[in-house]
């Protein structure tokens, strides 16, 4: 294999973007159209919503279960092979005619949009600790641009050409990727020889052992929990008080995209030594960031919009630097667990996410936008204290957190 500087050159690390980007926008096409999807699937309004969750599901258990093999099999092997699976589950998803196909598909497709979560590891295995930052910012840059876009993106083909080519695109997308991981992702062999169940088994040893793991895995759960509230309930709080169509909703998602240059920024003052700065500044960014949107519905419509779009653009850029910052100090703990030091960290964002997702319709319902506004304010303030407490007890021992 070849050196990591030979390795990650500009365009592999444009690559690498591309795919993760592609890759996590599975998971995302079903949310905007799932009142499209429903009928045409014959699926009950009741059971429409378990398209989404059973996604989500399923990513959460593909996370646990296959993204730690990225310590134990040939890397470009296993990605390969997850992208076979996510090439057949959306393909079965444009062609389901049945409740429990479009159920099952979903499930599949949330289990193997976890190669995103391979590929960033590989990345910083082939990028020296001067330039890890830097590298995986750009390439979180492009996953942050996937979920973005997803939405929209869906919304639109949706549109134009019905729900079912939504999925038949993303089909035609999987193909691409892999070919591209094919011909260009450098292969790498673990050196780790433990059995598929050590493997598993060492993960709760791997987060007791790592305060590190722990403290970042805790912070970037309430900012993504933020995140997730802010994204799923905006659209609600647009269409309702506001009277946008899905076509201004995806133009506005567009304008939340500015956040993804938060990543290389982050990566390269993070490289230069200034981790535990910009960790400070993101949470606090992220408080900062729901001002406007606490005052978006006592607006004007247009100064109302402007209002929620400068929110989602700095939680945008404040979630996005706060990952990339706790990515760099995760992947600096153990080299050799990489693969399963990322399934928590990631685990954890994902379970921070689906907890702001899933309050989002509800705490709009009773509480209004003030109210999602407030709650979503609120956990990065959680983070922010907890952070500084962990800085004031133990400042040198806690260099990475």
């Amino acid at each position: 294999m070849s050196t990591p500087s030979q390795t990650m050159s500009r365009g592999l690390i444009a690559l690498f973007a591309f795919c993760c980007g592609a890759i996590v926008a599975n998971i995302y096409y079903a949310q905007p159209i799932i009142e499209l999807m429903a009928p045409d699937a014959n699926l009950t309004n009741s059971t429409a919503s378990l398209v989404v969750s059973l996604t989500q599901i399923g990513y959460a258990v593909g996370l646990f279960f296959l993204v730690p093999l990225a310590d134990l099999v040939e890397n470009r092997k296993l990605i390969l092979a997850t992208l076979a699976v996510s090439f057949a589950s959306l393909l079965g998803t444009a062609f389901a005619a049945h409740p429990s196909t479009l159920l099952l598909t979903s499930v599949l497709i949330g289990l193997s949009s976890v190669a995103v979560q391979m590929i960033i590891p590989l990345a910083a295995h082939l990028t020296s600790e001067e330039s890890r930052g830097r590298v995986v910012g750009s390439i979180m840059s492009g996953l942050l641009l996937g979920i973005l876009l997803a939405r929209p993106a869906s919304s639109l083909v949706a549109n134009f050409f019905g729900w079912r080519a939504v999925f038949m695109v993303a089909a035609g997308v999987m193909v691409v990727v892999a070919i591209a991981v094919a011909l260009f992702m450098p292969q790498r062999k673990p050196s780790h020889s433990a059995s598929y169940g050590a493997l598993l088994a060492s993960l709760w040893h791997l987060f007791q052992r790592h305060p590190v793991l722990r403290q970042r895995a805790l912070y970037q759960a309430l900012m993504f929990a933020a995140f997730s509230l802010f994204w799923t309930a905006s659209p609600i709080a647009l269409a309702r008080e506001y009277g946008l169509s899905q076509a201004q909703i995806a133009v506005f998602a567009l304008v939340g995209a500015m956040g993804a240059i938060a990543a290389p920024i982050a990566g390269r003052l993070a490289d230069a030594g200034h981790t535990q700065r910009l960790s400070h500044f993101a949470k606090l960014l992220a408080v900062v960031a729901f001002v406007p949107g606490l005052v978006a519905l006592q607006l004007h419509l247009s100064f109302g919009v402007v209002a929620l779009a400068i929110t989602g653009v700095l939680l945008d850029f404040a979630v996005q630097m706060n990952m990339v910052l706790g990515q760099r100090a995760v992947y600096a703990l153990d080299p050799a667990s990489r693969g399963r030091l990322n399934a928590l960290y990631m685990t954890s964002i994902f379970i921070g996410g689906a907890v702001g997702s899933s309050v989002a319709g509800s705490l709009y319902e009773h509480a209004g936008w003030t109210g999602v506004a407030l709650a979503g304010g609120a956990m990065p303030v959680i983070a922010l204290l907890v952070f500084l407490k962990v800085s004031a007890s133990a400042p040198i021992a806690v260099k990475g957190a």
